[in-house]
């Protein structure tokens, strides 16, 4: 019997990367959300693309637009082994107007439409829409496979969340076919699913179209001059209308360890962004990265081991509950409950508690860091204390609403010039 072949085959994923993400305040000063880092190695995109990519799905699109140099250089560096004679694609793509010498991308809808001629150039039958600033693991084959034997026009992504936080959320009313029956923005009074009042349907921003079907969609919608050009506030409620909408359960193709829930995080503020660093250095996080059948592939750097030095009372190098990437050098200090990224450098008498350090930072002697964000290459001066004094910290620093403080090398300049 002929083995049925895959119908990621002949799918392609187009990522949606070039929102700012500000409530990520200075970290996404000189890069878009997507670009981000996270997990020690990784930037936020990296999720949907590996998903994509352990999905069986080889032909990928980036859409970009905010500040993009630096997802530009990330995706050129760790996801070239794309190779166009096995009928493999990864193509990025600026908003570079053009449609017209006016109009960048007007919407994520649009961004999709001015990029028609390259889709179609991929020669697929299926089109997964994606969001690029989520971090789940989540086999895209089931998706659309349900997809494809539904007959619906479009499927969409869903959440399974309790009812009193689905107002953050554009939420998904279904009946018991899984049919939506009504998508509403924000409500103040969701709708819950039909098995569970207490839960309700958010959406994740995933959709799969057949091909044929949203390119139609996607001329009329670049000609309709009410239209915002936007698949969650245009495209979607009109399907929806017309009953031609379902939804996919996200608990139905999350991949996740036996008995663990299913992982998901918009880490969009500095407090989910910091919460989610730190969860993995938890004794059984909930988001494996260890896991060899299902990767998180990234640009990973040729670098030494990491390194612990100095074995005296006060001036030990360790580091407890914590995940420390390569290249760094631990040298005198005490790392407790902290994620620290690749190349950082810690000095002696210092010590770090629940801290997220990025790439290439310095910690100078005697600074003590507590519940902390700290961005790529800051050099932190010597005795500097954060995590103690909430009021002195916001005097430099952006001092979030739980407590946790985002230290750039901008803030600590105009510390320095000020004293």
């Amino acid at each position: 019997m002929p083995q049925t072949r895959r119908l990621t085959t002949k799918s392609m994923a187009f990522v949606l990367a070039g929102g700012r993400g500000s409530r990520l305040r200075e970290l996404t000063d000189r890069r878009v959300k997507p670009a981000v880092y996270f997990g020690g190695k990784s930037r936020i995109i990296d999720f949907a693309l590996s998903n994509a990519m352990n999905s069986g799905i080889r032909k990928m699109a980036i859409a970009t637009q905010y500040k993009a140099h630096s997802l530009i250089r990330h995706v050129q560096r760790g996801w070239n082994f794309f190779r166009a004679e096995r009928n493999e694609f990864l193509d990025i793509l600026p908003a570079s107007q053009r449609m017209d010498e006016e109009s960048w991308y007007r919407g994520t809808a649009d961004a999709v439409t001015q990029n028609i001629d390259i889709v179609d150039s991929y020669d697929v039958d299926f089109i997964i829409i994606l969001a690029g600033d989520h971090i789940y693991k989540m086999d895209y084959e089931i998706m659309i496979r349900e997809h494809a034997e539904s007959g619906a026009d479009v499927t969409v992504g869903c959440l399974t969340v309790p009812r009193e936080e689905a107002s953050a959320f554009g939420v998904m009313a279904v009946d018991a076919s899984g049919k939506i029956t009504s998508f509403l923005e924000k409500p103040k009074d969701p709708p819950s699913t039909p098995e569970d009042p207490n839960l309700a349907l958010a959406s994740m921003g995933i959709y799969v179209f057949s091909w044929p079907f949203l390119r139609d969609l996607l001329l009329k919608d670049a000609n309709d001059p009410n239209s915002s050009h936007d698949f969650g506030h245009d495209l979607i409620p009109g399907i929806v209308a017309r009953g031609a909408a379902r939804a996919h359960r996200f608990d139905d193709s999350c991949v996740r360890a036996p008995g663990a829930p299913a992982y998901w995080r918009d880490v969009g503020t500095v407090d989910a962004y910091w919460q989610a660093n730190i969860d993995l250095t938890n004794f059984i996080p909930e988001l494996n990265l260890w896991d060899h059948d299902w990767p998180i592939w990234t640009y990973s750097e040729m670098t030494p081991p990491a390194k612990f030095i100095h074995d005296e009372e006060g001036r030990r190098g360790s580091a407890v509950s914590s995940m420390v990437s390569g290249g760094c050098i631990i040298s005198g200090t005490e790392v407790r409950n902290s994620l620290l990224f690749t190349q950082v450098h810690t000095n002696s008498f210092a010590t770090l508690d629940h801290a997220v350090v990025l790439p290439y930072a310095v910690v100078n002697r005697h600074a003590r860091l507590r519940r902390v964000v700290i961005d790529r290459g800051v050099v932190i001066p010597e005795g500097l204390v954060v995590g103690e004094d909430p009021e002195e910290d916001a005097k430099w620093f952006r001092v979030s609403e739980k407590g946790i403080t985002l230290i750039t090398q901008d803030m600590l300049d105009r510390r320095a010039a000020s004293r």
